[in-house]
């Protein structure tokens, strides 16, 4: 398993032990989505983008990001296990 997959996984289930979902997220015709929509008790919603340690958005990635934070959704990007429990304290705090 590579270390994104690592990651990813721990993701979901961190998230999974807070109640919620990490829906693996693909959009046929809309290339440059992030990988997972997080969706967590109390109709918390956002959008992560895993990539391995030290990697960095495509831009193409950068600008789905953007749209979706246009469209008043948080987007997060996580390159290490270390980065989960702050992003999904952000994510309860919205």
């Amino acid at each position: 398993m590579d270390e994104e997959s690592r990651i990813e996984r721990r993701l979901a289930v961190s998230v999974k032990k807070m109640g919620g979902m990490a829906v693996k997220f693909t959009s046929p015709g809309l290339d440059g989505v992030p990988d997972r929509i997080v969706l967590l008790p109390g109709k918390k919603i956002a959008f992560v983008e895993l990539k391995a340690p030290g990697k960095k958005p495509r831009p193409l990635q950068i600008k789905r990001m953007r749209q979706l934070e246009c469209l008043g959704f948080p987007v997060f990007v996580i390159d290490g296990v270390e980065q989960i429990g702050g992003v999904l304290d952000e994510i309860c705090a919205t």
